[in-house]
């Protein structure tokens, strides 16, 4: 067979058609193309949501494991939380019923004395709750305002006091509000009763923002250690007795001051306080003092010589 008719070209499996030069430029421009029609014009945004709806069972289908293995994780996590959370709340239920127990006793045994030494009981308090309203703008004082006043029986010097302990006493008496001034504020004082030792004293504030007090005037050689609680005395005629004031903090002793420098700790801090109880002061509450019988009338002695100058023998 002559050369000349035999066919030379390629079968069609070997083809190679376009060069991967032309391919990559026209795809490329594709795409370019693609990418600046679907930001300007949207072109491709039926097609992604199609896409993904068709695609949406797929990937929930390919999810479920993972969250199976999420969940049960949380679930054990959770589960475990709880657990504890549980054994917590038995503690400290278990604490508070050794605590109310040990009221109980400690108040059967106060009954038990007082009508042993015969002294009254407590003086009951009158009290009425109260809502803060705001705090004073003054930056230089700790002073709020609620809206209990004059008309609902709120006097000056009243206490002020939250679950915790005393916030602080009624200053400023208004029709339909009061001004509370804080125990932290720079003129505030209130006198103190050590409940370890029974030692008194008079806190005051005004230290560090506002934010902490100080109780003064205490030997250096005193028996005050931090973590005492002071509480109110009741001797002032204002707090009763017995709620709680502060901690101490911090017990600075030098050797060349008389005096301790003594940082206390509030028991009850304002901020974030929103409901409060204001007391009767507890010299409205005390009965009238016994009135004052009045003195005899010296008589006059007569004397010798008075005797003798009035010319009447003796």
């Amino acid at each position: 067979m002559p050369l000349g008719t035999l066919d030379r070209t390629p079968p069609p499996f070997f083809r190679q058609g376009y060069s991967a030069l032309t391919k990559l430029v026209f795809f490329s421009a594709l795409a370019l193309f693609l990418m600046v029609a679907d930001t300007r014009l949207s072109v491709v945004a039926p097609l992604r949501v199609g896409l993904a709806t068709v695609l949406a069972p797929l990937q929930r289908a390919l999810l479920v494991p993972v969250e199976l293995v999420s969940g049960g994780s949380d679930y054990l996590r959770g589960l475990n939380q709880a657990l504890q959370s549980e054994d917590a709340g038995r503690k400290k239920l278990a604490l508070q019923a050794e605590r109310v127990a040990e009221a109980e006793r400690l108040a059967i045994e106060n009954r038990r004395l007082r009508a042993l030494l015969g002294l009254a009981p407590a003086l009951p308090v009158r009290s009425q709750a109260a809502e803060v309203l705001y705090e004073a703008a003054d930056p230089y004082s700790r002073k709020l305002f609620v809206n209990r006043g004059m008309n609902q029986g709120i006097v000056a010097g009243s206490p002020v006091v939250n679950e915790v302990g005393v916030l602080g006493q009624v200053t400023r008496v208004y029709p339909l509000s009061a001004e509370v001034t804080l125990l932290t504020d720079k003129g505030a004082a209130i006198p103190t009763l050590n409940s370890r030792t029974q030692q008194r004293g008079a806190a005051f504030g005004g230290l560090a923002n506002g934010s902490a007090m100080e109780l003064r005037f205490i030997a250096a050689n005193a028996d005050i250690h931090v973590g005492d609680l002071l509480q109110t005395s009741g001797v002032d005629g204002v707090y009763p007795p017995g709620l709680a004031v502060a901690r101490v903090a911090q017990v600075e002793r030098k050797a060349e001051g008389g005096f301790a420098r003594i940082l206390l700790e509030p028991a009850a801090l304002a901020d974030g306080v929103r409901h409060v109880l204001v007391l009767e002061p507890l010299s409205l509450q005390l009965p009238p003092p016994p009135a004052a019988e009045p003195a005899p009338e010296p008589t006059p002695k007569s004397t010798s010589k008075g005797r003798k100058a009035a010319g009447v023998a003796p």
